[in-house]
């Protein structure tokens, strides 16, 4: 019997719990899973999961582990979903973040309507707004093309504010100048240097409604961060007012109000710096840089040690594993 729970425990994922039939499924499970010490886990039984919202249907979904429910029921924090022990209970703090790193900028865009549904989204309000949450820029923007709906219920915005406002040309300069910080645009590109890392929510977006682009690198995207995505298996981005209020606690973007790009700045930092300090684990990756490809399964789980990775516990090939995305508290140790 002893033999047999042992086998069994030898083809059982260390990160996720999942259980396979033969050694080899094990292995070829940890090439496409792509576990990491980076992964959000329970405080309870240690699993593995992908997002904080496969984390929170673990402890608190429709089919909870019934331990894992029972002690998040009485000692989890429902904003950073530790389970705190009874000794620090009451010392407990949320929401935590890692203090101040320097260097950061967080963008937000209003958009207007544009063409002849006023679907089409054009920029007309840019906000930039530093780590410590003050106001750097906070601007209208004039479009290019005709405005049609100024969406005035959520934006607030009239046609007189655009009247005499920047363009959107000089609105980029404006918002690179405070990103490049006096780095040449062509260097910043591989190198940080003075370059400062840019936060927000559907960056993309925002910097397309611009006309300008950013290193890849530098950027860190709440709408992209797959601990922040929907579920373990979809790649589906949440809303930053579902996130604002799920990971800090406080409502934005609220019904009937009108809506700031400070108040989606302040949100997308503290979930970034909440991202980069509150959920501590070992970053045995700490060595890579930001600009760094991430692994592949091929180079942590080559096919020319399948044997020999087979003969491995499930705890070797957890730590051969390395996750597919660039971890934000390695901002901390770049």
């Amino acid at each position: 019997m002893d033999n047999s729970s042992d086998s069994q425990r030898r083809k059982r994922c260390a990160a996720c719990y999942r259980e396979f039939n033969k050694k080899e499924h094990l292995v070829e499970h940890m090439r496409t899973s792509l576990h990491s010490a980076h992964d959000p886990r329970c405080g309870v039984c240690g699993k593995h999961c992908r997002s904080l919202d496969a984390l929170r249907d673990h402890l608190t979904g429709a089919l909870p582990k019934p331990e894992c429910a029972a002690a998040f029921a009485s000692r989890g924090c429902p904003l950073c979903l530790h389970v705190v022990l009874p000794p620090t209970a009451a010392a407990h703090s949320c929401p935590a973040a890692a203090p101040p790193l320097g260097g950061v900028l967080a963008l937000g865009c209003k958009m207007v309507g544009a063409g002849s549904d006023g679907s089409l989204d054009v920029c007309a309000r840019v906000c930039v707004v530093d780590e410590q949450e003050r106001v750097v820029l906070d601007t209208f923007v004039k479009p290019h093309i005709p405005v049609t709906h100024y969406r005035y219920d959520t934006t607030g915005i009239r046609p007189e504010h655009l009247r005499d406002a920047m363009t959107p040309k000089q609105a980029a300069r404006r918002v690179q100048e405070l990103l490049l910080n006096g780095e040449p645009a062509w260097k910043a590109r591989s190198s940080r240097g003075r370059a400062r890392i840019l936060v927000g929510h559907g960056l993309d977006h925002d910097l397309e409604s611009l006309g300008m682009d950013y290193p890849e690198y530098l950027k860190r995207d709440t709408a992209r961060y797959p601990a922040l995505m929907k579920t373990s298996n979809s790649r589906l981005s949440n809303s930053l007012k579902y996130l604002t209020l799920a990971y800090l606690g406080y409502h934005i973007q609220i019904a009937g109000r009108h809506h700031h790009p400070y108040d989606d700045c302040v949100a997308a930092l503290r979930l970034y710096r909440r991202m980069r300090g509150a959920r501590p684990h070992t970053c045995r990756d700490a060595g890579v840089g930001p600009h760094a490809p991430p692994p592949t399964p091929a180079e942590a789980f080559p096919a020319w040690r399948q044997r020999e990775l087979e003969r491995m516990s499930p705890e070797e090939l957890l730590q051969l594993s390395t996750s597919d995305y660039y971890c934000w508290c390695l901002d901390a140790t770049d």
